[in-house]
């Protein structure tokens, strides 16, 4: 999958460059980044158990969609956030937010047949932005474009850390 590919470089890259501002910002910090980043593709859990298949089950209307929105992004960064202890508590929300936004961003600028992107807001609003279409979550151009940007920030990183030890 390109495009969960391409969500976990953008986290790194954001988080990393982060990082050269914050000292507090270290590796494990930055892959807190990255998981926030596959957080709203929970919704991909419908190619297991569809959205009929809960509904059935719940007996009561269901989609898997709706877990790709600010709104539910919010409520599972809260969630991880329980699972950490309290001293980490506002490191580990500020970066599972960092990730889950930039994963959101970077989803609002796919092509979309409507040229609508998903309602991005909810639960604000239920508006679908318009989106520029610049990509398809299966072409493999943001991965490489993504996976370039992230190699030159861990080289500038890697300069900066071994001359700050020199």
């Amino acid at each position: 999958m390109p495009d969960l590919l391409s969500h976990a470089l953008l986290a790194y890259t954001i988080a990393t460059v982060a990082s050269w501002r914050y000292e507090w910002i270290t590796r494990p910090y930055v892959t807190v980044a990255m998981a926030g980043a596959f957080i709203p593709d929970m919704t991909k859990v419908r190619l297991l158990i569809p959205s009929a298949r809960v509904e059935q089950l719940l007996g009561i209307p269901f989609e898997w969609g709706g877990l790709h929105t600010a709104g539910a992004a919010l409520c599972s960064v809260l969630v991880g956030v329980l699972l950490v202890p309290e001293s980490e508590r506002s490191r580990v929300f500020a970066l599972l937010s960092v990730g889950a936004a930039s994963h959101l961003i970077a989803d609002a600028f796919l092509l979309k047949p409507t040229g609508l992107s998903y309602p991005l807001f909810w639960p604000l609003t239920r508006l679908h932005p318009p989106t520029p279409g610049l990509y398809l979550s299966t072409d493999i151009e943001p991965s490489i474009v993504f996976g370039a940007i992230a190699l030159t920030v861990y080289v500038i990183t890697r300069l900066q850390t071994d001359r700050a030890s020199s």
